[in-house]
């Protein structure tokens, strides 16, 4: 679906600018700059208001996502129970850091602060699928179920 199709389906409306921005990123994968610039110039809003949406919601990103987003959930269990340790071996494995991807586009990594599963501390969220009560040595178990 072109940009221009999904905005004529809310109707060129700036009440439809989250539903447009979300079925862009659906579409494309992450919110090109020069799609941003087609809906400020079609809905009539400012590029920086657009800008402001798309930072604002972490579901939205501005640079291509890998294949697999890993969240990795450094609140307050999780982090007790080495939530951070967990985020350090994945940046040194994947060799990026959180907001980046891997240059296959395999991977994107992500820091949260809570997934809501503390008694399974510490918890990744890979594609929406919890794995909890990690270590190092079971991280390496579960990544592979993603390659």
């Amino acid at each position: 679906m072109s940009i221009y199709q999904i905005i004529e389906k809310y109707g060129k409306k700036e009440s439809g600018l989250i539903s447009i921005l979300q079925d862009i990123q659906k579409d494309k994968g992450y919110l090109p700059e020069e799609a941003l610039s087609i809906v400020a110039s079609e809905v009539k809003v400012p590029l920086s208001h657009l800008y402001s949406l798309a930072t604002f919601y972490n579901v939205f990103s501005l640079v291509p996502r890998g294949r697999h987003t890993i969240n990795v959930c450094l609140g307050t269990a999780c982090h007790v129970r080495g939530g951070a340790r967990l985020l350090d071996k994945l940046k040194r494995d994947l060799q990026i850091e959180p907001g980046e991807t891997t240059q296959d586009k395999r991977f994107s990594l992500e820091a949260v602060r809570c997934v809501g599963c503390c008694g399974l501390a510490p918890v990744i969220v890979i594609d929406g699928n919890f794995h909890g009560k990690l270590n190092q040595k079971k991280l390496d178990k579960v990544l592979k179920n993603y390659e």
